[in-house]
């Protein structure tokens, strides 16, 4: 096991995480109905963008996921809930593990904490505002 160095790891731990996401009970049919085949490769560079901003602190992502997460759950009648987040940590994490150790692996882990429980917070506010 190593440390996350670069961003070819990066890339290395979003493939193998989004791998296991499209695979899962749960969470599979939620990212496979929003995001066609053809478009994963795209998706999967915006989100080692987004990560490698995060545990690199270099500007490379552009997008708003808190937006994304907020009209996903919207679009789902509103069924995105703490479920859905537990399973994506738990399967973050279950990833990093597998795959890295050391500083980053542990602020990925951290990072991913916060980013969720801050959607579920947001996607929860919008609900009670629309």
């Amino acid at each position: 096991m190593q440390e996350i160095k670069t961003r070819e790891e990066v890339s290395t731990l979003v493939h193998a995480f989004y791998r296991k996401i499209r695979t899962d009970d749960i969470l599979g049919p939620i990212f496979n109905n929003r995001i066609p085949n053809d478009k994963w490769p795209d998706h999967l560079v915006k989100l080692t963008d987004f990560w490698e901003t995060n545990l690199f602190g270099v500007a490379r992502f552009k997008g708003n996921p808190t937006q994304k997460h907020v009209e996903l759950d919207r679009d789902m009648n509103h069924a995105i809930g703490t479920l859905h987040f537990d399973r994506w940590l738990a399967l973050w994490r279950k990833t990093v593990d597998e795959l890295f150790v050391g500083e980053r692996a542990a602020k990925a882990k951290a990072t991913a904490e916060r980013i969720g429980s801050v959607q579920l917070r947001v996607i929860e506010r919008y609900r009670v505002e629309e």
